[in-house]
């Protein structure tokens, strides 16, 4: 099978410095590795790469690096994937690329977008529709990495959810996580609306437990507090005597 070439020049040399004056000729650096061989330091043409990656699966385009000294003679070609790119966040161009060496007949893991289809019968009736997972790790040949997995959602009602199990995927393709993980699942928004309004406390309310020692410590209206039951009156006793 073939794909993509890539020209790439092994780069003398290394460290902050090689790589500042790898990129002021307007060149990017990068490294390729993996397979059990040694690390070689490259440099390449951003726009040849960003060109030659397919708009879907990006990072997981299978590439092949033509590989050839900073002396001339015979390059080396090598398949290979870019595992990881650091992009300047401020003029979004690639700083640095690594290059992981890939057997197109054994496993590589990935990470693939998953894209929900359909229309859940669930949000008809009020529910919301959640996706818990928008990319899932997966374990392919290189050949065999799909672009994206897409999930038909359209049977959901709300209570409804779909799993990693009920994923359909394409011969030779494993996704690893657990079976049991969620996919996407329908709620009903409006029962959760209610729990928390029940849940939060009323602004000013008074809580039940207190209540009654408010109550026993408010004095009456317009007068001083209510002696307790039993109380004698202060003076009381001479006011007796004399009544006699």
């Amino acid at each position: 099978m073939e794909f993509t070439k890539v020209n790439v020049e092994v780069r003398g040399g290394t460290g902050k410095g090689g790589s500042r004056k790898v990129r002021a000729a307007g060149k990017v650096p990068g490294v390729v590795y993996g397979r059990k061989r040694d690390p070689i330091a490259v440099t390449f043409n951003e726009k040849e790469l960003l060109t030659s990656l397919d708009k879907d699966k990006r990072r997981n385009t299978v590439l092949t690096l033509s590989i050839a000294e900073s002396g001339g003679g015979k390059a080396e070609e090598v398949t290979a994937m870019v595992r990881e790119a650091q992009i300047n966040p401020l003029s979004r161009r690639l700083v640095h690329v690594d290059f992981l060496r890939v057997d197109i007949d054994a496993e590589v893991h990935v990470t693939v977008p998953v894209v929900l289809t359909g229309k859940a019968l669930g949000t008809t009736n009020g529910g919301q529709l959640h996706q818990s997972l928008h990319t899932v790790p997966v374990a392919a040949k290189p050949a065999a990495i799909p672009t994206k997995i897409e999930v038909d959602v359209s049977a959901l009602e709300i209570g409804d959810a779909l799993h990693v199990s009920d994923l359909k995927l394409s011969a030779g393709v494993r996704v690893l996580l657990d079976a049991r993980d969620a996919i996407a699942s329908v709620v009903a928004p409006k029962a959760e609306k209610v729990e928390a309004e029940v849940a939060a406390p009323v602004e000013g309310a008074v809580p039940a437990e207190g209540a009654a020692a408010a109550g026993a410590a408010a004095p009456a209206a317009g007068g001083a507090a209510a002696p307790a039951a039993g109380a004698k009156k202060e003076g009381g006793g001479k006011e007796d005597k004399k009544g006699k």
